[in-house]
């Protein structure tokens, strides 16, 4: 092998080494320390160490809060093409954080992540094709972003799938299917996807009724903050009596199926 080819590969290592390190800091908490890492390397043009010092600005993590330099230093990763960097961007457009509110930009924005194969960028097109923001509604186009996410484990995306095909938007009704991506959002602790599901099983629509099992994926929304459950927790308790209340709960306190723990009532 060539010096050179020799020496920019030991550079390339050395560079991996150094954000696989930063990375582990960050996950420990230690953010004052992984910015120490990142600012070398984002000051010689790497795009993801800016748009980690970018995300810390704009979180204040190991920096005191400023959206504006959020913006600088995010954009800059995102003139690079930086599929994360162009999701957070939009992010910025989308809450009008560092830079005027604009719905548009941040479609387009996200739409750039997305088609860049960043999961969270095609779940956010998806809701914004879905609802018409910043772009014309596009409801075979929401699907299609939706699914993609999902296939990619996000589980906003996989609720969204549910209500698509429950409510028939843009595709035939099949509220079996919802049922399934319900579950499976569920299943990852989507605190709507788990009202939607205790909603079907409350009525027996998509799936047999279970009003016990019903009751403690409600209770679980509702403990996960979804702001959906409370409509349907009346009627819910209201359906069983005191055994099946106690192990409505019990449920609703043990690990989810894929192995999170659940939330005590």
């Amino acid at each position: 092998m060539p010096f050179l080819d020799r020496l920019l590969g030991r550079k390339a290592e050395d560079t991996a080494a150094a954000m696989d390190r930063a990375g582990a800091l960050a996950a420990a908490g230690d953010y004052a320390g992984a910015l120490a890492v990142w600012e070398p390397l984002a000051r010689k043009g790497h795009a993801r160490a800016r748009n980690n010092i970018g995300a810390c600005f704009a979180e204040g993590l190991g920096v005191e809060r400023d959206p504006a330099l959020a913006h600088r230093w995010i954009g800059l990763a995102a003139e690079a093409r930086d599929p994360v960097a162009q999701r957070n961007l939009a992010s910025l457009y989308f809450r009008g954080e560092g830079v005027e509110q604009d719905d548009a930009e941040a479609a387009w924005r996200y739409r750039l992540g997305a088609e860049n194969g960043d999961a969270p960028s095609q779940d956010m097109l998806s809701y914004m094709m879905l609802e018409g923001v910043g772009l014309d509604q596009d409801l075979v186009g929401a699907r299609q972003w939706a699914e993609r996410a999902a296939a990619a484990g996000v589980a906003s995306a996989m609720t969204r799938l549910g209500c698509i095909h429950n409510d028939a938007t843009g595709t035939p009704r099949d509220p079996e299917k919802a049922v399934s991506w319900w579950r499976r959002a569920a299943a990852r602790g989507d605190a709507d996807a788990q009202s939607f599901l205790g909603a079907a099983l409350l009525v027996g629509i998509g799936v047999p009724r279970d009003p016990v099992d019903a009751l403690a994926w409600l209770l679980r929304a509702q403990n996960g903050g979804s702001l959906k459950a409370p409509a349907y927790l009346p009627t819910a308790r209201g359906a069983v009596d005191a055994d099946g209340m106690a192990e409505a709960e019990r449920r609703a306190a043990a690990p989810l199926p894929g192995g999170r723990p659940g939330v005590a009532a």
